[in-house]
């Protein structure tokens, strides 16, 4: 279904009952997110996760068949997230909302979780404490406390003092900023310049410059798309940022194997991000994953943190399902994903009991030349960093 159909949709009033989960020989999981539009590279790969768990494991556990139903809600409509979740639950029926590619989208189908006791999963967004908003919540992406915060505390501790941030202009931005800023003060560090720069098609260039002309060790950068990442480091490689001394700071989509890299060959060198995955990781369960993407997606760029997550929901999902023997209840599902340990590409993995949050490794990154290619070298691990 077209974001233009569900539009015209009046989805605002649905009753949410339905026949109990177990009594379906069919499981459905409904995924929100964003397919088409400015956030495609953040949605896409959902679907690849989900595709490549399922090319592995197949699409039936416990006895029951396993069927995914996509809306598309590009990304930044909260609206229409909210309306194709009130779809997947009243009229397609699903055991499970998974997707929600930026904040916006998971708060607003938060309350429809509530409503309908159906749990969400949220495979991307990552503003810090939103599972709060539903008891039917959990987050297998990660949190940006668990990046940034720690982000500032390495960067004291590897002398750099002074830091010009630059967030992009919304709730996660803000995040971003404020958390890194704290950690990287209190271990002694400086921050001497910040800005905002607009959600959605802004111009890097002016504040490059600015950065620039502040002269400082560093600039630390975050925002939600791919594309932004492109934009940026093209502006700071065209500026001499890099021939000035400035070390580019960043979360780890800025450096994403696919399609950034490509996309920024050698201006990409050197830049040091924080994140909870790279393809470069040496563990037995990557390998497994690579290798079964690689069948899966032939044509497709490597994949992402964002595939990553949605083929380990999809591992918690069917474990959830085994255990239940697929009688699957939403109150059920919950307490059986909280509390939960699963060997990720991305190393160990557990949903913290406590908050539904995820407690992960984070990897300390450079953009390296290795074997001809251009990867995230993991510097360091910071391990089982908490979700706040």
């Amino acid at each position: 279904m077209t974001l233009k159909t569900l539009a015209r949709i009046g989805l605002a009033v649905l009753p949410f009952a339905s026949a109990p989960a177990h009594a379906q020989e069919t499981i459905k999981i409904g995924v929100v997110a964003a397919l088409t539009g400015p956030f495609v590279n953040i949605g896409k790969p959902f679907e690849d996760g989900i595709r490549t768990w399922m090319k592995l494991h197949g699409d039936s556990v416990a006895g029951k068949k396993i069927q995914i139903i996509y809306r598309d809600d590009g990304g930044s409509n909260a609206e229409l997230s909210k309306r194709a979740a009130q779809e997947l639950v009243a009229r397609d029926k699903v055991s499970f909302l998974v997707g929600f590619s930026l904040t916006p989208s998971a708060l607003a189908v938060a309350p429809v979780a509530t409503q309908a006791k159906v749990p969400m999963i949220v495979m991307n967004a990552v503003t810090t404490g939103i599972t709060a908003r539903s008891p039917y919540m959990l987050r297998t992406s990660m949190t940006m406390r668990q990046m940034t915060e720690p982000f500032g505390t390495w960067t004291a501790q590897n002398r750099i003092g002074r830091v010009y941030s630059l967030v992009a202009d919304y709730s996660t931005g803000h995040d971003a900023e404020k958390l890194f800023a704290k950690s990287f003060t209190e271990g002694g560090g400086k921050i001497v310049g910040s800005a905002r720069t607009p959600l959605a098609n802004p111009d890097y260039s002016p504040f490059v410059q600015r950065v620039k002309d502040e002269k400082p060790d560093a600039l630390f950068f975050f925002a939600p798309g791919v594309e932004d990442g492109i934009g940026l480091l093209k502006a700071y490689s065209d500026k001499g940022l890099d021939k000035a001394g400035i070390k580019f700071l960043g979360v780890g989509d800025m450096t994403s194997d696919s399609p950034t890299l490509e996309a920024l060959g050698e201006r990409a060198l050197g830049a040091v991000t924080v994140l909870n995955y790279s393809t470069a990781l040496d563990n037995d369960a990557n390998k497994t994953f690579l290798k079964a993407y690689a069948d899966a997606h032939p044509n497709r760029p490597p994949p992402t943190f964002v595939t990553v997550a949605a083929y380990d929901t999809m591992g918690m999902i069917y474990a959830t399902i085994r255990k239940l023997n697929g009688k699957v209840t939403g109150d059920a599902a919950v307490r059986t994903l909280s509390g939960m340990k699963w060997n990720s590409p991305r190393g160990p993995i557990s949903i913290d009991p406590a908050t539904r949050d995820i407690v992960q490794n984070m990897y300390i990154r450079e953009v390296r030349r290795v074997d001809g290619k251009l990867v995230n070298q993991p510097l360091g691990t910071l391990r089982d960093v908490m979700p706040d």
